[in-house]
């Protein structure tokens, strides 16, 4: 009997169909593109961690810099001990490596630090000095920032600084991801005791050894950038403190 295609069973029909087979091709899309978005994803994070140490990297040969300057990918605890190490090339699907571990989501997880495994990377730069790089994540204004921070051997003093962000406002609290700004970090240190370890102060405030100045006009945001840099060093002070005993 032929469809009447005015009916209304015709058009719910016709509706399911068409959702069920967008759907379909979506998910099909979707997992084969997957491994791709994966690959673009680490080349971008090596390319921030190599920007920490002052490497630069372009996309399409990224891999062979990386190999070259990032010695090793290793893992602690939340009590600094080392739980995992890797070398050799990256493979952004495998969970065991200390490169694919995930701060944005953990940090998003709120989960105990106990729970946690935390990245490291070892490093040397292009006039071969060894260099450690700590990734950070936080919290700005409208929404999460993160970066890289690159500490010479002494694991506390600072060699280069890398920060992103999302959402944040323009001309404002969205300067951290500039020059200008990061540069501020370079020759710094942390706190080898006490807390916090580093501070971003209002802007245009008096600083020290152990502080920068923040953005005028991103108050919040700059905060969010020595509260994230504070918290997390206080598990990496920690391996540092284990290394040199």
């Amino acid at each position: 009997m032929p469809f009447n295609k005015n009916s209304n069973g015709f058009t719910f029909f016709f509706s399911i169909l068409m959702v069920v087979v967008v759907g379909a091709v979506l998910a099909v899309t979707s997992v084969s593109l997957r491994p791709l978005q994966k690959a673009n994803s680490a080349e971008k994070k090596m390319i921030n961690i190599l920007a920490a140490i002052k490497v630069p990297a372009e996309r399409g040969g990224t891999e062979e810099v990386f190999a070259e300057f990032v010695t090793a990918r290793i893992a602690i605890n939340s009590d600094g001990l080392e739980v995992g190490r890797m070398t050799g090339p990256v493979d952004p699907s495998n969970l065991e490596d200390p490169f694919n571990i995930d701060i944005k989501k953990d940090f998003r997880s709120k989960k105990p630090a106990e729970e946690l495994s935390f990245p490291l990377f070892e490093c040397v730069t292009a006039s071969g000095d060894q260099m450690y790089v700590v990734p950070v994540v936080g919290r700005g204004l409208w929404g999460p920032i993160w970066g890289f921070l690159a500490l010479e051997v002494d694991g506390k003093t600072i060699y280069g600084a890398v920060f992103n962000h999302k959402t944040e406002t323009p001309g404002l609290g969205a300067e951290i991801r500039e020059d200008f700004f990061q540069e501020k970090f370079l020759g710094k240190s942390l706190r080898a005791e006490g807390s916090p370890y580093f501070e971003v102060r209002k802007g245009g405030a008096v600083t020290d050894d152990h502080s920068v100045d923040g953005i005028t006009g991103g108050t919040i945001t700059s905060r969010g950038v020595g509260e994230m840099i504070d918290r997390t060093m206080g598990h990496y002070m920690r391996y540092f403190d284990l290394m040199k005993k």
